[in-house]
């Protein structure tokens, strides 16, 4: 949406929508009016030129009816005018006189008016050579129509232009509070992430240098197990937000990957995390499997997926693992997703468990690295049941 990237925001998906539905109800809205409009302003220039005819038709009859009565025998003088059709009958209704080309016959067929043509009839006070009724046609030109048109296009061009300007500022009044609301949390994980740096790096670093095997203090491990899990998580967390705030800032180092050794190397990472809930990760790796791409990348796009599917997995569940030519799929055991949910899981802040923390912005890197290097992701899922991340290329 380009008003939305020159206002600097990125909404989630049901906010777009949202967005969507009041545009359209007032573009909708907008041209009903105008239709409206234009209909009435049409209808009454129609009537306004049809009573200019008539005024017109009325006069050139009298005018006619007056000089007919001083003629006695050379009706030809008077029907010379060839701007006016004439057409003088008898009290049968039949055709005495007329300078039209295509006259009528009879009056008992007569219309008031046709597409081309406008009619006007009156019976004379006094009747001379016979003549009972007078028939006064002209050939309509349209100029009103013409007239009438171009002034429903500017005007509608004008009103809706103006339409569109005031739309755009009432968008950016009711998009403020949003982005205010969007530049807030922005802000504050820019000041967390950097606040989180040197904390994670120390303990992640200082738990590295423990020698765990010549601990044999059981509760002491345990302990220690916990710490490990603990940064393991808050360092997975500092890594989605460092990779947030970097995004535009990160050169990326394109080679080609083995997927087969770098999943290993991160499900070994997850392992502790995965046996704290007990849940058993399954692999089938195809060994020959490359992908030309930035390392840190992959690796950020694979510890997202897992970590969600050990995060929402059940105690005791499982995860599946699987790696072929051009595909990778994870599948876990879950809590699932509902349908409706499906397409809104890359919207950035989207979370639909409120029990499971974290910030809702793991899916949405996921989402931006495979669409910088043009890889398909689906989420294919039933509530309680499954759930599978697949990527493709």
């Amino acid at each position: 949406m380009s008003v939305l990237k020159s206002l600097d925001i990125d909404l989630p998906q049901s906010e777009k929508k949202t967005l969507f539905r009041f545009l359209f109800l007032y573009t909708f809205f907008t041209l009903v009016i105008l239709v409206l409009t234009a209909s009435i302003y049409y209808k009454l220039q129609k009537d306004l030129a049809a009573s200019q005819r008539s005024v017109l038709l009325g006069d050139y009859t009298n005018h006619f009816i007056d000089d007919l009565k001083g003629t006695y025998s050379n009706i030809s003088k008077l029907l010379q005018n060839k701007n006016f059709e004439v057409s003088l009958y008898a009290d049968d209704y039949r055709l005495l006189y007329s300078n039209a080309s295509k006259p009528i016959k009879s009056l008992t067929k007569i219309t008031d008016t046709t597409n081309k043509t406008i009619r006007y009839m009156t019976n004379p006070k006094e009747y001379y050579l016979n003549t009972h009724y007078v028939l006064v046609e002209i050939l309509d030109d349209k100029k009103w129509l013409k007239t009438t048109t171009k002034n429903i296009i500017i005007y509608s061009l004008v009103f809706f232009t103006a339409m569109i300007i005031i739309g755009y500022f009432l968008l950016k009044l009711f998009l403020k509070p949003m982005r205010d609301a969007l530049h807030l949390l922005d802000t504050f994980i820019k000041d967390t992430t950097h606040e989180l740096n040197t904390p994670v790096s120390t303990i992640m670093t200082n738990i590295e240098l423990i020698d765990k095997e010549s601990i044999k203090d059981k509760y002491l491990l345990k302990i220690l197990s916990r710490l490990e899990i603990g940064t393991k998580t808050i360092s997975n967390i500092y890594d989605d937000l460092s990779f947030l705030v970097l995004q535009n800032k990160i050169v990326s180092n394109n080679q080609d990957i083995n997927l087969k050794d770098l999943i290993e190397q991160r499900i070994e990472y997850f392992l502790i995390l995965a046996d704290i809930k007990k849940v058993k990760i399954t692999k089938k790796l195809n060994p020959n499997t490359t992908l030309n791409i930035d390392e840190k990348k992959i690796s950020k796009l694979i510890d997202n997926i897992l970590s969600n599917a050990i995060k929402y997995n059940k105690v005791g569940g499982s995860i599946y693992v699987e790696l072929y030519e051009g595909k990778l799929s994870i599948i876990d055991s879950g809590k699932g997703i509902n349908q409706e949910n499906i397409d809104l899981m890359f919207d950035r802040y989207a979370r639909f468990d409120k029990v499971v923390g974290g910030f809702g912005i793991g899916l949405n890197i996921v989402k931006m690295i495979c669409d910088e290097y043009d890889l398909n992701i689906k989420i294919d899922s039933e509530p309680d049941r499954y759930t599978e991340v697949s990527i493709t290329w």
